[in-house]
């Protein structure tokens, strides 16, 4: 699929996440589109791989391994890109956590493991590249959501569908605060992709019946959501702050 054709030249974009999936997908449109990317994630195997990924393809990318849910390692995630680049322009909440049982079921700790990532580091993140931004005055922070955070579908994923319900309001609650010194803060709400989150439930023959409930009668496919990412942070949506976009092939309106 074609990617619709953005300028982020001269910008700097922080993802975390950014390793595999949909956030690699996300950086390196980032990257196609001229922005210099910081990638983060936990595993360093994994990062090493993005990060030759974006190189091969002539994207100035920084890796860096993160915790998102640590303070000091969030913390020292920034500080390294403002030392390497100078600033941050945009930043896109990907980094993300899923655990499945009944809710009756759920395990305290994993409960507050999805939590802890989730929430959490969507917000000790935002805290730390807010700050620069607002030293500036300027930046744009998009985090990524799911439907699940919409409705109370989603059986068995109580604490994932929680947490992505919060992010929605952190995101609503962001913005409020910081519009008035140029900030905007968006989010997502991804349908069903193909990600590593999604792997084990595709693999139990689930396509076809999450395939049933989007008018578009299919799951998201690669390409689908970094285009929307990118509006989202470009001076094309320099009059949307607060929101929050499904992308799921029409799932929600039904």
């Amino acid at each position: 699929m074609g990617t619709v054709q953005f300028d982020f030249r001269g910008e700097v974009a922080v993802v975390t996440g950014g390793s595999r999936g949909l956030g690699l997908e996300i950086a390196e449109a980032f990257g196609r589109a001229g922005a210099a990317v910081v990638i983060t994630a936990r595993r360093e195997q994994w990062l090493r791989e993005a990060e030759q990924q974006l190189k091969d393809q002539g994207i100035s990318v920084l890796a860096l391994v993160c915790d998102v849910t640590n303070p000091a390692s969030v913390e020292q995630v920034v500080q390294q890109t403002i030392v390497t680049y100078g600033k941050i322009d945009v930043l896109v909440n990907n980094a993300g956590q899923v655990w499945a049982a009944p809710a009756e079921q759920m395990p305290l700790a994993r409960w507050q493991q999805v939590i802890d990532t989730n929430i959490t580091g969507t917000f000790l993140v935002s805290q730390s590249v807010g700050k620069q931004m607002l030293l500036r005055e300027k930046g744009t922070i998009v985090s990524i959501a799911s439907i699940a955070g919409l409705r109370g579908g989603e059986v068995n994923f109580i604490g994932y569908s929680a947490s992505k319900a919060a992010i929605i309001n952190l995101t609503r609650a962001l913005a409020v605060e910081w519009g008035p010194r140029h900030i905007r803060v968006n989010c997502l709400a991804p349908g069903f992709f193909r990600t590593r989150l999604t792997e084990g439930i595709l693999a139990q023959g689930a396509e076809a019946q999450v395939a049933n409930t989007s008018p578009l009668g299919r799951i998201g496919q690669p390409g689908e959501i970094a285009p929307a990412v990118l509006f989202l942070a470009s001076e094309g949506a320099s009059y949307i702050t607060g929101q929050v976009l499904p992308i799921d092939g029409g799932g929600t309106a039904k």
